[in-house]
């Protein structure tokens, strides 16, 4: 489409990344914050009752954050993982910008002392490409949710964000 267009052409999301979300999301962590560098920043998977939603929106989160010097984490059951490109990619940012990046498979802990709770799912899309099989491994997990519980092991002036839309419940 690029090729063929005299205007420019934007991603507005793929499978594989979704930059104008990303770029919202941190202008708005700057709107609450400031200077994101020192921040905790924890993009969690979180369960949803419908399809397997691409890794778009936490491998642009991970990769733009750690651009800006936040201590990113990323939290997500065993089966959830990430290409990893995108994981040696979010390290060198980490890196070079003198944040960090974990990879953190306890949703607690994850959560637990962070300064931005970002939830998302995702498929498990390393792990299988069956539907029957996603919808097992996906439903092992129906209690990774966002609830006042677990809001309440972040820091005291958290926010939570989503990039919506949401599955209720």
């Amino acid at each position: 489409v690029a090729k063929a267009s005299r205007v420019p052409v934007l991603n507005m999301q793929c499978e594989l990344y979704h930059p104008h979300q990303a770029l919202a999301d941190l202008q708005t962590i700057l709107e609450k914050f400031g200077d994101p560098r020192g921040k905790t920043i924890t993009v969690s998977w979180a369960y949803a009752s419908s399809y397997s939603k691409p890794q778009s929106v936490p491998n642009s989160l991970i990769l733009l954050m750690t651009r800006f010097g936040a201590n990113v984490r990323l939290v997500h059951p065993p089966e959830f993982n990430l290409k990893p490109e995108f994981l040696e990619q979010a390290k060198e940012n980490a890196r070079k910008h003198h944040g960090s990046f974990e990879i953190m498979d306890d949703f607690n802990a994850g959560v637990k002392g962070t300064d931005v709770w970002y939830a998302k799912s995702w498929g498990p899309l390393l792990t299988t490409l069956d539907k029957d099989e996603d919808r097992r491994i996906t439903d092992q997990y129906k209690d990774w949710i966002a609830d006042e519980r677990r809001m309440a092991m972040a820091n005291e002036n958290a926010i939570y964000m989503h990039p919506l839309p949401a599955d209720r419940n």
